[in-house]
């Protein structure tokens, strides 16, 4: 779905998972600035919406999610995935309950398999699930933003932001009165700096949440059984993950960042060393320079220098090795 703040002056779209949507709208670095300083705001209007209505919503989103929702209280925002029966990254659920239904961005273009999934598990539950990204968009604010949500909005507050689920027919007069606009470059870029993992990025096809930090902001290691809960038991209670998610330092040297899947490798050991890993998302940053994240295998020492490609690289941890 191709948002209308793309005829804006200077938009320059998106590709890939963000296709759709802005990159940036013609100063990268002026964007982030402002982001980080808790003004405009983030076009996230391609991102899928979904809600969940009905007496058992909560109970029911509890059997299947690895979060503790079924005592969610109403404006609390939280994060939920869905796994796999052999405890993989299916899906990652951004939530917000409003005292009466569920609503949850996710990954473009996931919400179909999603609602396919929910819709396969409804039983005799009373709930309905619905797919609301025709008429609802994404608005990010920054962590700081003064703006004020229209009146109605549901919000969805996090410590890095405010996510609002805006009626898509009024996308433009909102953006329009509270600029400037970030792209979702700027948006990626202190997503790396805050070490916060994306789904189809830092993931792959076996990808488990230890892996990635979401042990506690999106997997409650206390609650009941749901799919793939063995996997989390048993890695949590006896061993560690085969892999780690890790923050970068580039070489600024360079010219070009290292895309998702370049390889990771020792640097004593040269380009023709063995592959340890791989960059899952790079980014310049307004006062970093050039940032990445990247899963390696465990075993690799927390202080070893590493290349990327070709890009030397200084590595800290954010899953404990």
């Amino acid at each position: 779905m191709k948002s209308p703040l793309l005829s804006l002056p200077g938009a320059v779209p998106a590709e890939g998972q963000d296709e759709g949507v802005a990159a940036h709208y013609g100063d990268l670095f002026r964007e982030q600035r402002a982001l980080a300083d808790g003004t405009g705001l983030v076009d996230l209007s391609h991102r899928g919406v979904v809600t969940v209505t009905g007496d058992d919503r909560l109970s029911w989103l509890h059997l299947l999610l690895t979060q503790h929702v079924s005592e969610l209280p109403a404006g609390r925002a939280t994060e939920a995935l869905i796994l796999s029966a052999h405890g993989h990254i299916e899906h990652a659920l951004y939530l917000v309950d409003d005292g009466e239904t569920v609503w949850a961005h996710v990954e473009p273009g996931t919400q179909e398999a999603l609602i396919a999934y929910l819709e396969s598990m409804k039983f005799f539950y009373r709930v309905e699930v619905a797919d609301r990204t025709d008429d609802i968009a994404v608005v990010h604010l920054p962590a700081g933003s003064i703006a004020e949500p229209p009146e109605g909005v549901i919000v969805r507050e996090t410590p890095y932001g405010r996510d609002l689920f805006l009626p898509r027919a009024d996308l433009e007069t909102y953006a329009a009165s509270h600029g400037p606009l970030a792209g979702t470059l700027a948006y990626e870029a202190l997503r790396i700096e805050g070490h916060r993992p994306r789904l189809g990025f830092e993931t792959d096809h076996r990808t488990i949440p230890h892996e990635l930090g979401w042990i506690g902001s999106a997997v409650h290691l206390q609650k009941g059984c749901y799919r793939g809960q063995e996997t989390v038991a048993r890695v949590q209670n006896l061993g560690k993950p085969p892999r780690r998610l890790v923050f970068l330092h580039l070489d600024g040297s360079e010219v070009h960042l290292p895309g998702h899947g370049t390889p990771v490798r020792l640097a004593a050991d040269g380009a023709e060393g063995r592959q340890l890993g791989f960059i899952t998302t790079s980014a310049r940053h307004h006062e970093l320079g050039p940032i990445a994240l990247a899963l390696v295998k465990r075993n690799v020492p927390v202080d070893a220098e590493l290349m990327a490609g070709d890009t030397a690289a200084a590595q800290e941890a954010v899953v404990e090795a």
